[in-house]
């Protein structure tokens, strides 16, 4: 065996030092990181440019919903899903969301900063957290490729989306898939599921007041239902006739 000059035997020492071996785990981490990110951005890119055209099949709200099912948390969780196109619906329904949920939807391009500047004033005047500043593109893409489980890593996460969904994705589209995949109730997903669950109807046969109440159980959709929800419907059709509707 020909021996080691004293230059290898120094690069042998040096690259199995503590310093070297954390380095070294410090960019496989890195790599691992990155190419995780690229491949879950990228899944999300290739679905929201065939939702350009089609429903999601299912979301990962929907999914967050099924898996705590099997753990008891949802014992009797039946799931309704219909999506419809903006044809099928009253067209009241995406006036009551936007006034409810985004009023500056067609003004911002994904992100409202005023919105999220104007809720962190009103939680600590509060003194507790009361609102957020979240946009009907940043609970889309929550809805779809997220949970509801709210954390700082999350949040960094959905921004990127929010940004990515508005490049992919027209306004027109974002409300329309917004009013088909967010919640209404436990298992209950979209309008038509909602107009059929709480009014007996479809989405088309909504009225101006029941839109309004359906929009007002957005925010927190696993506790309230539609027929308490007179008080923030009526500001609800206020803001809907200040928007011109």
């Amino acid at each position: 065996m020909a021996d080691t000059t004293p230059q290898q035997q120094r690069a042998s020492q040096s690259s199995s030092s503590p310093v070297s071996r954390i380095g070294a785990f410090v960019r496989t981490t890195c790599v691992a990181a990155l190419t995780a990110g690229a491949t879950y951005y990228g899944f999300c890119a290739l679905c929201l440019l065939a939702y350009t055209v089609v429903f999601p099949p299912t979301t990962g709200v929907q999914m967050q919903r099924r898996v705590a099912s099997w753990f008891g948390e949802e014992a009797s969780y039946e799931k309704r899903y219909a999506p419809v196109g903006y044809d099928e619906m009253n067209e009241h329904v995406p006036h009551a969301l936007v006034a409810a949920e985004d009023t500056r939807f067609y003004e911002h391009t994904g992100a409202d900063w005023r919105a999220v500047r104007e809720a962190i004033e009103d939680n600590i005047e509060r003194g507790r957290t009361y609102r957020g500043g979240s946009t009907i593109t940043q609970q889309l893409v929550k809805n779809l490729f997220q949970t509801t489980h709210s954390s700082y890593v999350r949040k960094a996460a959905e921004l990127p989306l929010t940004y990515l969904a508005e490049l992919i994705l027209s306004k027109e589209r974002i409300l329309e898939l917004y009013l088909n995949v967010i919640e209404f109730g436990r298992g209950v997903y979209g309008v038509e599921a909602a107009a059929a669950r709480y009014y007996g109807t479809s989405a088309q046969g909504l009225s101006r007041y029941q839109s309004a109440t359906l929009a007002a159980v957005v925010p927190n959709p696993r506790e309230r239902t539609p027929q308490a929800m007179d008080g923030y419907a009526a500001k609800i059709l206020g803001r809907m006739r200040n928007m011109g509707h």
